[in-house]
């Protein structure tokens, strides 16, 4: 997982470390709302009024979570494991289900707002995925910070949406700093949709 950094002045910076936080009451059901946006906001048709209400509406909610800005490491978003996608609007909504050194196992699903075309996932959603879950694997392993330095995907199948799913991945090989990481994803029937593989280079002391 990347480290987060905080500017202090102009020539220190620290690493804001990301660590997993309990969802604040209400959180879980705002990033479900807003998992439900994203998909009714490319799987709909409404004449100019209702888009133009609606923007009116998403704006006053914008404006309302403004007066509650944090700084990165604080905002519960992306550290809240409780969470599909760790309550990331960003990350497809997919759970941990196993975690250790020996690896991590996901289960979750993709939605209308991951599609790229005729129902099948949209190509670039899965390496965010795959970028997401070697983090986690990293994490597990008890590495420290690491950044990706590449990513390699396989497309084996199309992959469905609205079906559940299951990606296992885990470190194959370790050389000083870097970690090599391989990891699938499978249907329910066990079928290979895609194989990732990558590298991930821990970082060196004040690097970003």
């Amino acid at each position: 997982m990347g480290a987060l950094v905080t500017e202090i002045d102009d020539d220190i910076r620290e690493f804001a470390r990301v660590t997993p936080v309990d969802p604040p009451p209400g959180m879980g059901r705002f990033m479900a709302a807003m998992r439900r946006l994203q998909d009714v906001a490319v799987s709909t048709d409404p004449d100019a009024d209702t888009w133009n209400d609606s923007a009116q509406l998403l704006e006053d909610v914008c404006a309302r979570l403004e007066d509650h800005r944090a700084p990165a490491g604080v905002a519960p978003a992306g550290r809240a494991p409780r969470l599909p996608g760790l309550g990331h609007p960003l990350i497809p909504p997919w759970r941990i289900t196993e975690s250790g050194p020996d690896g991590v196992t996901m289960q979750g699903h993709f939605s209308r707002f991951h599609v790229g075309g005729n129902g099948a996932v949209h190509g670039g959603v899965i390496p965010l995925f795959y970028d997401w879950h070697f983090g986690m694997i990293v994490s597990a392993a008890g590495r420290p910070d690491s950044r990706t330095a590449y990513l390699h995907v396989d497309y084996r199948k199309i992959t469905p949406t609205d079906l559940g799913l299951t990606a296992h991945g885990r470190i194959d090989s370790i050389d000083g700093r870097k970690a090599f990481v391989t990891a699938t994803m499978t249907d329910s029937d066990g079928t290979v949709l895609s194989e990732a593989n990558g590298l991930m280079i821990k970082l060196l002391p004040h690097q970003p």
